[in-house]
Parts: structure tokens; sequence; C-alpha cells
């Protein structure tokens, strides 16, 4: 889930972008905003940046196992040959 900060942030940078006329909406308009920027990312399928860290050290330590397993069957094969 994208922090609501940022999805403040991105609604706010496009409100203020706007003519001062609308200044007088600008509370719905924030709503609105924040509202289609977080539906637009959610279908996006994106993780955020802690999510992505675990699941690269989850990666990183199934790798070393995966070379130690490798290695293991190598040399098991190298005695039985």
């Amino acid at each position: 889930m994208l922090d609501p900060k940022i999805l403040d942030d991105i609604a706010g940078k496009i409100t203020s972008s706007l003519p001062e006329g609308l200044a007088s909406i600008k509370k719905e308009l924030d709503k609105n905003i924040r509202a289609g920027v977080e539906s637009g990312l959610s279908k996006l399928n994106l993780v955020s940046r802690e999510e992505f860290d675990i699941q690269s050290e989850v990666l990183a330590r199934t790798r070393q196992k995966l070379e130690k397993l490798e290695q293991l069957v190598a040399d098991l094969e190298a005695k039985n040959s």
C-alpha cells in the first residue's frame, strides 16, 4: 500500500497547478484527485519499498541456499562417479 502522505503530496501538486478561480472548490478537488490518483496507482499493482526490500532479502537467502545445495549435489555426484 502506498504511503497516504505521498498521495496527498501528488494531489496537492495537481490542485496547486490549477487556476486560482478553482480555489473555492480546492478541498473538493483535492479529495477527488487523491481518490483518482489512488485508484490509478492501485491498478498498477505496485509494492512499497519496504516490501521490495524484504523480498530482495528473501531472494538473496534463497539464492545462497540454492548455491549450497547445487554444490552438495555436485559433491555427491562426484563421489558416486
